[in-house]
C-alpha cells in the first residue's frame, strides 16, 4: 500500500486531565463571563452524586444551570430538538455535556441546533454544510466513560429514525472549548460498559493507525493509545477504582478520537447499521466485528500491523496482534458472533448495503463493496475468520 505524503492535520482542544479536576469546571465557566448554562446528560448520570456536585459547584459561582437528561442511549433528533428548546427557554449561553458518548454527542448537537435554522441533516458529514445563523455557544465536555472520545471531536452521531440510520453530523465549531478527564467520574461504571467502551477506544486507534493516508502524528497517537488499552483495560475492568488505569483509559479514548481524524473504516461502517437497527452498544459491536474486519483487511495492512505488533511488544506480526485481540475479547467476555447481538440472517443484505454507503467505507484500507460487507457479516454470523483475506 503506497500512501501519498500529504495531509491537513488538527490536534484538539484544551484538556484538564487528572483526579479531582472536575472541581475546576465552575471556575472555568465563570472565567468566560457565563451566567446561564445547559447541562446535557443521560438519566443514569443525572442521578449520580458527582453530577449533583457539578450542579452545586456551578450555583456556588453564581451560574444558573438547567439540566436536560432526556437522551436515548443512541441519541435521536427528537432528543436534540427537545434539548434545544430547554436551552432557549433557559436563556443559556453555553452547553456542558456530561456523560458517555450519547450525552456528549447530544450536547454538542444541541449547541449546533441552537445556532442554525437549517435541518440537522444538512450538516451530515458527506455534505458541504451550510453557513450557521450564529456561532455555536461554548461547549464544555466531561466524559464519564472511556471510549467514544467525542469530547475531542468535531462530529456527533445521531440516529435519523425516519430511515433507521445513524448519521454523522460535522461542524468545526462542535469541538468543545474545554475537556475535563477526571478518572474518579468513571469509578462507578459497570464492568461490561468499561469493557465495551474500552474496545471502542481500541477500534478508533486501530482504524486510524492503518487508515490509507499520510498522518504520522495520528499514527503515533494511535499507537500510544493502543498501548494504553493493552496495559490498562483489563485492570480498569477488574479494579474499577484504580485511578491510574481509569485515567489511562480516558486518555486512550481521547487519543483514539484525536487519531481518527485520519480515518475510520469497515469496523465502524458495519457497526453503525447494526447499532441503529438492533440497538446494540456501539463499543460492543465494534469489539465483535474487529477480528473479522482485520482478517478482511489483512492483504493490505500486514506490513503495518507487523510494525504495530512490535510497538505493542507482541510477537508474530499480524498473527500476534490478532491473537491478542481474540484473547482480550475473551478476557472481557465479548461474544464472538453478531448472532449474540441479535442480528438475524434476513437482515444481512440491508446491513451490508448500509455499511457500503457509510461515509467511513471509502477510508477502509482495502476497498469494500456491498458484497464484501455481506461476506464479512456472514463470517461474523458463523464465527469463522477463514477465507476473509482472499
Amino acid at each position: 500500500m503506497t500512501i501519498e505524503l500529504r495531509g491537513t492535520w488538527r490536534i484538539p482542544t484544551e484538556i484538564l486531565a487528572g483526579a479531582g479536576r472536575i472541581g475546576e469546571l465552575p471556575g472555568r465557566v465563570k472565567a468566560l463571563g457565563l451566567k446561564r448554562v445547559l447541562i446535557v446528560t443521560d438519566p443514569g448520570v443525572a442521578g449520580l452524586p458527582f453530577f449533583a456536585a457539578i450542579v452545586a459547584g456551578l450555583e456556588a459561582q453564581g451560574i444558573a444551570p438547567a439540566v436536560f437528561h432526556d437522551v436515548n442511549p443512541n441519541p435521536i433528533a427528537a432528543n436534540v430538538a427537545a434539548g434545544a428548546e430547554v436551552y432557549k427557554a433557559h436563556g443559556a449561553e453555553a452547553v456542558i455535556a456530561v456523560g458517555g458518548g450519547s450525552g456528549l454527542d447530544c450536547g454538542k448537537t444541541i449547541a449546533l441546533a441552537v445556532s442554525t435554522s437549517r435541518p440537522l441533516w444538512d450538516f451530515e458529514i458527506t455534505r458541504a454544510g451550510p453557513e450557521l445563523d450564529r456561532p455555536l455557544p461554548p461547549i464544555f465536555a466531561v466524559p464519564t466513560t472511556a471510549g467514544t472520545g467525542s469530547e475531542v471531536g468535531r462530529a456527533s452521531v445521531v440516529t435519523d429514525t425516519s430511515i433507521g440510520r445513524k448519521l454523522i453530523l460535522l461542524h468545526a465549531q462542535m469541538l468543545p472549548r474545554l475537556v475535563i478527564l477526571d478518572p474518579e467520574l468513571t469509578f462507578g461504571l459497570p464492568a461490561s460498559i468499561t469493557a465495551w467502551t474500552g474496545m471502542d477506544a481500541l477500534a478508533h486507534c486501530l482504524e486510524a493507525y492503518y487508515g490509507p493516508f499520510y498522518h504520522p502524528i495520528a499514527d503515533g497517537i494511535a499507537i500510544q493509545g493502543m498501548l494504553l488499552v493493552k496495559d490498562n483495560l483489563i485492570t480498569a475492568v477488574n479494579e474499577p477504582r484504580n485511578a491510574n488505569a481509569r485515567m489511562n483509559m480516558l486518555a486512550a479514548a481521547s487519543m483514539g478520537a484525536t487519531a481518527f481524524q485520519k480515518a475510520l473504516g469497515a469496523i465502524h461502517s458495519l457497526s453503525h447499521p447494526i447499532g441503529a437497527r438492533f440497538h446494540a452498544h456501539h463499543g460492543l459491536t465494534n469489539a465483535v466485528l474487529m477480528p473479522y474486519v482485520l482478517a478482511y483487511n489483512r492483504p493490505v495492512i500486514e506490513e503495518r500491523m507487523a510494525v504495530l505488533a512490535r510497538c505493542l511488544g507482541l510477537e508474530g506480526g499480524f498473527d500476534g496482534f490478532m491473537a491478542w485481540v481474540l484473547e482480550l475479547r475473551a478476557a472481557l467476555k465479548i461474544p464472538h458472533t453478531i448472532v449474540d447481538l441479535k442480528v438475524t440472517e434476513d437482515a444481512l443484505d440491508g446491513l451490508a448495503q448500509e455499511a457500503f454507503l457509510d461515509p467511513n467505507t471509502p477510508d477502509n484500507p482495502r476497498p469494500a463493496t456491498a458484497a464484501d460487507m455481506k461476506r464479512i457479516l456472514n463470517a461474523a454470523m458463523k464465527g469463522s475468520l477463514e477465507g476473509l483475506g482472499a
